[in-house]
Parts: structure tokens; sequence; C-alpha cells
């Protein structure tokens, strides 16, 4: 059974309340799309390509209903870190290496879909997961700065100094697009208090054109946009494929995070189901629309989906009617050209607002030390090696499986002496890497209180045993039977007990199932 959630759209036919969703989403769309091209390094009429192809063809094969898909903040983040040194921003060379890496993300997601394995989108743990997301978010504010204080901040340097710097500059700042920057975010921020569907970046990039074509000072725009729709590009510099195969994969299962989320926060709450290996397949198709329509890698927003779903969509052709609209633009895309830039970099700051809150990384730290540390190691590791942000991945995936190792070759045998009773309770996993510890500790326990006569081996903390395991507990309850000390063995785990008869554990009398 589904529930309806409620919607601007009240009870309006599907296809009706889908058209009023998709223009709703496609009005914020069309200027944050040129402001995402720029933070990947690309022109920015390409975002507008871009956000016009990747909706429309991934519509048929989307599992949520509400997930909209283009260009977004995390993704082209790690687009221009891929990129980076590659090609000069901006030039042809740079936009055909982005084409090259958004068919390596089609090919990777759509290869995961295929072969059903959709459970990798949660490989990444909850810290490694905080821990990036703040990183990036610093990254991206960051690197946005300049152009919202109509700063240029030059090449020199890394982008969090770049930033500094045009901060610590006010004489360098130009009025107009400071104020174009405020009122951008302003808008973004409590606009929709105003409407649930007030078009906040719509709005501002209006203000700035009007501000622009007043011969106001707003600082650089964006010049010349071309008008019409872009060629299908197979003539692509594919001799760079390889370089752009590791950053490839990386952004397809880190970029995939987002879309993941959406829906499965979407489904959980109208009690639908929610198929991860759709949601690759529909992802992939839209890079591979993005790449051979001279765009970028693409991935799920979180805001124009619940943009969509306030909207009232009500089918996945929501998301096809927001790749129309933007489509049906194009031809008078010239009109944007004297959009201030500083506009375009408001948008981004504000967007990214929400996500600059260390609160979530933070809270992990009472829970476990080890964790919060993988999280802060990979926020550290996101920032110091910007633009290859992906790094910062790898640190936090690494750590986490050390992590993960030591936890599973370390076994704690406490003990617990009550008069010639002895105690022990193992914790861990009881495999044969662990083995040998538990022997250890249960012998060093006796041989410091060679007084004891009862020995109770309490394994219900071990989440698993092995056989290589089983087989050492059997020999150590049997040599320490041999020196004439009754052990009992209780609270083993279900799945283990047969494993231990199957080895020849022999339970005390009082323990006997």
């Amino acid at each position: 059974m589904n529930r309806e959630s409620p919607s601007v759209a009240g009870t309006a036919p599907s296809w009706s309340a889908d058209v009023i969703a998709g223009v709703s989403v496609a009005l914020v769309l069309i200027p944050q799309s040129m402001a995402y091209a720029e933070l990947a390094g690309m022109p920015p009429w390409h975002g507008l390509y871009t956000a016009a192809a990747a909706p429309v063809l991934a519509a048929p094969f989307v599992s949520s209903r509400y997930l909209q898909t283009g260009p977004g903040a995390l993704t082209c983040l790690l687009t221009a870190g891929a990129l980076a040194g590659l090609a000069p921003a901006e030039s042809a060379e740079y936009v055909g290496l982005a084409a090259v890496l958004a068919l390596v993300v089609a090919g990777v997601r759509l290869g995961v879909g295929l072969m059903r394995w959709g459970g990798v989108a949660w490989l990444m743990s909850e810290p490694v997961l905080r821990g990036f997301t703040l990183g990036a978010a610093v990254l991206i504010f960051c690197s946005q700065l300049p152009a919202a204080l109509g700063v240029s901040a030059g090449v020199e340097g890394s982008v969090v100094s770049r930033a500094g710097s045009a901060v610590a500059s006010p004489d360098a700042w130009v009025g107009g697009a400071v104020a174009l920057s405020v009122v951008t975010v302003a808008l973004m921020r409590w606009g929709k208090g105003i409407h649930p569907l007030f078009p906040s970046v719509l709005v501002a990039a209006a203000l700035g054109l009007g501000a622009s074509r007043a011969g106001l000072p707003i600082g650089a725009t964006i010049g010349d946009v071309p008008s019409g729709f872009p060629p299908l590009q197979l003539d692509l510099p594919w001799s760079s494929l390889g370089t752009l195969l590791v950053p490839g994969v990386v952004i397809a299962l880190v970029g995939f995070g987002e879309a993941a989320s959406i829906s499965r926060t979407f489904a959980a709450d109208d009690r639908e189901r929610w198929d991860p290996d759709r949601e690759f397949i529909s992802q992939g198709v839209a890079n591979l629309a993005a790449g051979l329509w001279s765009g970028f890698p693409v991935g799920g927003s979180f805001a124009r989906s619940s943009l969509a779903k306030l909207a009232g969509a009500r089918t996945r052709w929501a998301g096809a009617v927001t790749g129309v609209v933007v489509l049906a633009a194009l031809p008078v895309a010239g009109l944007l050209s004297p959009l201030p830039r500083a506009i375009l970099g408001a948008t981004v700051v504000g967007a990214v607002l929400g996500l600059l809150d260390p609160r979530p990384l933070l809270s992990i730290w009472g829970k476990s030390r080890p964790q919060a540390a993988i999280g802060l190691a990979t926020l550290i590791a996101t920032v110091a090696f910007a633009p290859h942000v992906e790094y910062g991945v790898v640190v936090g995936v690494g750590l986490s499986l050390v992590v993960h190792l030591w936890r599973e070759t370390t076994v704690h045998v406490p003990v617990e002496v009550d008069g010639l009773t002895l105690r022990v309770w193992p914790a861990g996993v009881l495999w044969f890497g662990t083995a040998a510890t538990l022997e250890r500790g249960v012998l060093d326990a006796l041989a410091a209180h060679p007084e004891a006569e009862r020995l109770v081996v309490d394994l219900s903390g071990l989440g698993r045993i092995d056989f290589s395991g089983a087989l050492v507990l059997s020999r150590t309850v049997k040599e320490v039977r041999e020196d004439g000390v009754l052990v009992v063995l209780e609270g083993a785990p279900p799945h283990a007990r047969g494993l231990l008869e199957r080895v020849g554990v022999e339970w005390a009398e009082e323990e006997r199932p």
C-alpha cells in the first residue's frame, strides 16, 4: 500500500502533476546547472547541455519517481579533481576529457546495475561518508567564494588558500557582486517561506541579469553563450581513457551515494520498493547521455528531488519533463550571456551551506573513537589532497578496512574469579586468526589461578566461530579437563552449537542441551 505524500499539486492528474513538478525543477536547474558546470571546470553553458540530456534519457529507467538527475555539487567537485592538470579548465580539450569521464562513469554504473551488484552502494561506511561530505563541502564553499565576492582569485595556491586570500582582500571585492551573492544566498535559504515552490535561484538570476543590463558594477559575467542544441559528439580523446579509468570508478561509486540516499529515503516515506540495481542503470544511462552530448558526470540531487516531491510528482516522467524544459530553453540560452558569475558562485555556496556542519561527524566520537578517527582522517585527507579529493575516499576506505581487520584479528578474554570458579567470556570473532589468542588467554588465566576447580567459558560474546576456531576451542577444553578442572561452556550462539559438537566439544553435564 502506497501513501501519497502531501504536495502542492493536490489531486491533479498524474500527467498534470508531473508537468508542474518537472517545470518547477527546471526553473531551478537552468541557472543551477551553469553554476555546477563552473564548479566542474566546464564552460557554464555545458551545464545546460548536461541538464537537458541526462534526465530525459534516465527517466524510463529510474526506480524512484522523485529522483531528479543532473549536475550536482559533489560529482562536479570530483570531476574537477579528476581532470585537474590534464587540460586548462573550460578549454575544448577539457570538455572532451569530461565527456570521456562521463562515459567511464556510465560504463561502471551500467555494469554494476546489469550484474546486479547494487549492494556496492553501501561500501562506504558512515564515518567515511560523513568525513568526505564535510571535506567536500569545505572545498566547494572555498572554490566558489572568490567568484561570489567578485574577486579574480588567480591560479596560484590551494582552493582554501585562494579563498582565504580573497576574504583577506576586501579592497578587491566588487560591491555589486557581493550584494547579488548575499541576495542569492538569502533567497535560497528563506525563499521557501514565501512559497514552497518559490524559484529562488531563478529569481536571483533574473536580478543579476537586470543588474548587468543596467550597467551596475557586478564583476565578471558569463560572456557569450551559444544558442542551439549540442551535436552528438563521438570524436573524443579516447587515448585518455586509461588515465580516467580510476577516477571514473570512484565517481561512479561515490557519486551514486546521493542518488541511493534520495531513492531509499523517499521509498521508505511512501512504503515503496526501491531497486538499487535499476537505479545504477538509470544513472549509467544518464551519464551516457551526458558524455555523448558534450556534458560531464551527473548524479542525483537531493534538493531538486525534494522539490519534485513537494511539487507533486506522481511518476518517473517528472524527471523527463525537467530535461525537456531545459532542452526547450537552449535556443534562447544566449539571453543568459550577461549573467554575473557572482550569481553562479553564490548559487553553489548556498547549496552547500547546510553541509558545513561538523556535528554529524563529531557525534560519532562518543559512540566509537576509532570510527570517529576514520571520519576525521577522511576529512583531513579530502582537504589535503585537493583537487584530487578521491584520495580522501581511498584513505577513509583503507582505514575502515584496517580497523575492521584489527577487530577481526582481536579477541578479548576478560577474566573473573569467584572463589574456586574462574569465568572467562571471550568477545570478538573466533576464527583461525584469533583462535590462538583465546587458547592463550584461557591457559594464562588458569596459570594465574591454580586453585581454580571450575572454569566457565561464556561464548555469548563471540559473533562468529569458524571451523578452525571450533577445533582450537575443543582442544583447549579437552586439555583443561585432563588437568582435573570442570569446564562448563555456556551461551554458545545457536549457529555455532552444531559446529562445536561436530568437532568434538563435550558439554559439561549441567550444560548439555
